[in-house]
């Protein structure tokens, strides 16, 4: 099965946000990132607002996030979100099939036997976890470091001039 490139890159904006949890992404950022159109990546956006997978905050310092945590985002719903159909042959799809053999053929099943083991695999991963496995990836994405927090460190020592 190929994925559309909706797919890939609606995998690729949940990516952004997950490796940017820290303040909004804008969908230029994300574009630019991966060398996209942003009027690409707005169609791309909707589904996935409406899934729930993003939150869009509106306004000058508006931006995009994660609508939920990410190691709670599988592959598997946002393939089922974003792909029109799983038709892998003509018998998959509903309507009038040619075909005599529809209601007892061993490729159908073998198809869809093939198409549950895909999906279960992807359900198996996360946003959490592709973002995790590439240590590098908020540099890969140019995304600055985070600044680090006050609590729990202790302060730098710096010495006095005297």
């Amino acid at each position: 099965m190929r994925l559309t490139r909706q797919t890939n890159y609606a995998i690729r904006l949940l990516m952004y946000c997950a490796a940017n949890p820290d303040r909004l992404s804008r969908v230029g950022e994300v574009a630019a990132a991966y060398n996209v159109s942003e009027l690409f990546l707005f169609k791309i956006l909707q589904p996935l607002v409406e899934a729930g997978f993003v939150q869009t905050v509106r306004g000058r310092n508006g931006g995009i996030r994660l609508a939920q945590p990410a190691e709670a985002i599988t592959l598997r719903a946002v393939v089922e979100v974003t792909e029109e159909s799983f038709a892998m042959a003509e018998c998959f799809e509903t309507g009038a099939v040619d075909c005599p053999l529809i209601d007892s053929c061993a490729l159908n099943a073998a198809l869809r036997a093939a198409l549950d083991a895909f999906l279960g695999t992807l359900g198996g991963f996360t946003i959490e976890g592709l973002v995790s496995s590439s240590g590098s990836i908020r540099h890969r994405l140019g995304l600055a470091d985070p600044v680090p927090s006050s609590f729990g460190a202790p302060p730098a020592l710096v010495p006095l001039a005297g």
